[in-house]
């Protein structure tokens, strides 16, 4: 059973250096569910996803800046991992608007792997659950987050995975709460 979120518009932040799988495959499971998944980064023209953050793999167009979106023309926001992007995405004052935006509009958000550093910067780990690539723990806790380690930990709107190896129970999870 497929979830559906037909005619749901769901936001993707990434940039150079994004984890392959865990940009390519939360959106064919949006696409599969009926929904619109839109790449949103710092600059338009396309960028260079990576495999285990070390071989260069597929590159993607970019649908539009980071500068002209806003949580308003969303349902929900994935923030895809790989050390290089989630490290130049939690840099990116623009990116970290949108991600307050999606919170504050009390939007859902999914974030796998390396992302949670992007919740941290954003204000939003403390008091929430939340799981990562376990090199983030110590961030996580400092930043005042209930660290666990689990394949996928879902805390109120908030959706968070490990590593590529979660992405079948990140999606599952994600999929439900753009759903609902």
């Amino acid at each position: 059973m497929t979830t559906d979120i037909t005619g749901k518009k769901i936001a993707f932040i990434a940039t150079n250096g994004v984890e392959e799988p865990e940009l390519t495959e939360p959106w064919k499971a949006v696409q599969e569910a009926g929904g619109t998944p839109v790449l949103l980064s710092p600059e338009q023209g396309s960028i260079t996803a990576m495999q285990g953050d070390w071989d260069r793999a597929g590159s993607y167009d970019v649908d539009a800046t980071l500068a002209d979106a806003t949580a308003d023309d969303f349902d929900a926001l994935v923030l895809p991992g790989g050390t290089l992007n989630a490290d130049n995405v939690r840099v990116d004052q623009d990116a970290l608007r949108l991600v307050k935006e999606f919170d504050a509009a009390g939007k859902p958000i999914a974030a796998i792997c390396h992302a949670p550093w992007i919740l941290i910067e954003a204000g939003l780990a403390q008091g929430r659950r939340l799981t990562s690539y376990n090199s983030l723990a110590t961030d996580l806790k400092n930043a005042g987050a209930d660290w666990v380690d689990e394949e996928v930990v879902v805390d109120g709107r908030l959706v968070t995975s490990r590593n590529p190896g979660d992405l079948e129970a990140f999606n599952r999870e994600a999929l439900k709460l753009f759903a609902g």
